[in-house]
């Protein structure tokens, strides 16, 4: 099918439209719009950037466009403007040539009668499931402008989670980058030297130093078979991962990773608190929201364990004595749970549990970033101390020796 842009008036409104609409010939594309109840007036192919854009070579859309979308959208709808004007007007603020693609169709699809939590659906990639059964909570309910405040909060949380996790790891990658350029450094500069130096003295390298050297010499003469090892390795390290048993374990491992283990932990915990509040919040049943729930946590272990709190939840169970039962579950979370329970307030518990963990987090990673900085300094110190060893500890080794001394002739000789 073929992409057309059209700019078309509604016959009931005269509301001139412009927006994009798949067919198979611009006939084919007409006869949709008139179905529509639009009076085409132009109707064109979209141009190749648009296309290289939809093929994902114009830039991703990011979680920032989709916040900025998501609250500008609920701004306008909560100051009275229809759905498609105020689609149309938070589409018109986008930057993001991808982005303002997609909310075209949606645009599209929402005037050709779709609802919109329908209209997001199509587009999976960019509008995930808890997006949409927000949405769908939020037309139900005619509160579509709170639900997608809501979405809004969530995810400028969720955003603020990574962000710092990520922060925390940059440190860690610039030392073993600057790690790699030094060791890189002194085997194409220095090892030769002295691999040389030695060849000139008939002697043998050490063996620490002779590994160096062929090290060196299989990076120089084989990078094209070390470049063909690694797209092979990545290739089936990609199917391996692939497989749900094995990002089973890694999920579980993950969670047993020294003190990387319990901050991801606090996490899933603060992700599952933060998304079940929203969700309830906005009328979404108990159940259907642990469903979505489940799908959004990111972790194998932690859905499974939400799997077997749902079929408690569906025989009867509080969600408080469903969580007390699951080993990865945090027991605040279970304990808020209660305590909401008991008030007729779960979604303000799970609020402050969010908040909590969110904060712990938060704390957390601060911390981490004040321990690994020294830890990896001295871990650049012991490797460039070993490196140096094996270096200059053969030349320092002659020197003690008096091979180098020894081809310089005596005064006096003949």
């Amino acid at each position: 099918m073929i992409t057309y842009v059209y700019t078309a008036k509604n016959r009931q409104t005269g509301e001139v439209v412009k927006a994009n609409v798949k067919a198979e010939s611009t006939q084919a594309a007409a006869k949709l719009l008139a179905e529509r109840g639009l009076f085409a007036v132009s109707i064109v192919p979209e141009d190749k950037s648009n296309i290289l854009s939809r093929l994902g070579f114009g830039g991703r859309i990011t979680l920032k466009d989709r916040v900025i979308f998501t609250r500008q959208l609920s701004t306008l709808i909560n100051a009275g403007l229809p759905l498609t004007r105020a689609l149309r007007s938070a589409e018109e603020q986008l930057s993001n040539k991808k982005f303002k693609s997609v909310i075209a169709e949606v645009i599209a699809s929402v005037e050709g009668g779709s609802t919109l939590s329908d209209a997001f659906s199509k587009h999976p990639k960019v509008f995930n499931e808890i997006y949409i059964a927000l949405v769908a909570a939020g037309e139900t309910s005619g509160t579509l402008d709170k639900a997608l405040l809501r979405l809004a909060n969530q995810q400028e949380k969720d955003a603020a989670i990574i962000s710092k996790i990520r922060s925390a790891l940059v440190y860690p990658v610039i030392v073993l980058v600057v790690i790699g350029l030094v060791v890189g450094f002194m085997l194409v500069t220095v090892v030769p030297q002295v691999q040389k130096l030695y060849k000139d003295l008939h002697k043998d390298l050490p063996i620490y130093t002779q590994l160096l050297v062929w090290g060196k010499d299989f990076l120089l003469g084989y990078w094209w078979a070390a470049l063909i090892a690694l797209g092979i390795l990545g290739y089936l390290g990609s199917k391996v991962l692939a497989t749900e048993r094995v990002r089973l374990e890694l999920d579980r491992m993950r969670l047993k990773i020294p003190v990387f283990g319990v901050l991801f932990q606090k996490v899933y915990m603060a992700r599952f608190s933060r998304t079940m509040n929203t969700l309830l919040a906005s009328g979404i049943p108990m159940l259907q929201a642990m469903e979505t729930t489940q799908r959004a946590v990111s972790n194998r272990v932690i859905a499974s364990e939400i799997g077997e709190s749902i079929k408690d939840v569906r025989g009867g169970k509080e969600l408080s004595k469903a969580l007390q039962r699951r080993p990865h579950f945090h027991p605040l979370v279970a304990q808020m749970a209660g305590v909401g329970e008991e008030s007729g307030a779960i979604d303000d518990m799970l609020d402050r549990c969010a908040r909590y963990f969110e904060d712990d987090v938060d704390e957390a990673v601060k911390n981490l970033s004040t321990t690994l900085e020294p830890v990896m300094m001295v871990v650049l110190g012991v490797i460039v101390a070993l490196v140096l060893v094996a270096v200059l500890g053969p030349v320092y080794s002659l020197v003690g020796a008096g091979d180098i001394g020894s081809s310089t002739p005596a005064p006096g000789g003949n």
